[in-house]
């Protein structure tokens, strides 16, 4: 088993607990669920570059790299929708998108033909990452007592912050699946 490979799998293993940590009530519950999602989404940053570097990519690992991403942020969406941070109808449209494109890639691997992945498509993974870090840190510092943090969370809730970064990024996962459909739309219909 490669590294790159390694390291997805520790990315599915660790959501287990990020889980825990986000719904559990003991002190500075959220800044371990913080922490571990940083961890998770640094293994993710790595496993690519190694993977690249080392010219250690494989069948598996593409199909094992995504699905650790997944996994992960699609748990973050849900738990946030559960904790009422988010609404469901977004984390619904995120999952579609998700669910729509990996069903539209195993369908074209099955007739020996590869989508292709733009830059843009790319970036969407990143920013679900961000907005997760951004309401992970949210939440660790709504526990925290200090004039600081009090003037954040003050801006955070009057302006909505959450809600309002979270549908912008759900637009934006929407949209890259159009531009995926639109980037290989020569090759949809040949199937």
């Amino acid at each position: 088993m490669t590294v790159p490979n390694i390291l997805s799998i520790f990315r599915i293993l660790l959501t287990p607990f990020f889980i825990v940590c986000l719904f559990s009530d003991f002190n500075n519950t959220h800044i371990y669920a913080l922490t571990i999602f940083v961890i998770a989404s640094a293994t993710d940053a790595f496993d690519g570059y190694y993977a690249r570097k080392y010219d250690a990519v494989t069948e598996y690992g593409k199909f094992l790299d995504p699905l650790a991403d997944k996994i992960l942020v699609l748990s973050a969406f849900v738990s946030f929708a559960i904790m009422n941070l988010i609404e469901f109808w977004m984390v619904g449209l995120i999952i579609f998108r998700d669910v729509f494109i990996t069903l539209l890639r195993m369908k074209m691997k099955r007739n020996n033909h590869t989508l292709v992945t733009s830059v843009i498509a790319k970036s969407k993974t990143t920013a679900q990452l961000i907005l997760i870090i951004l309401i992970l840190s949210y939440l660790s510092i709504r526990n925290i007592d200090g004039y600081l943090f009090n003037d954040i969370l003050s801006y955070i809730d009057k302006y909505n912050l959450v809600y309002n970064l979270t549908f912008l990024v759900t637009l934006f996962t929407i949209y890259t699946g159009y531009k995926y459909v639109q980037d290989n739309y020569d090759l949809i219909k040949k199937i």
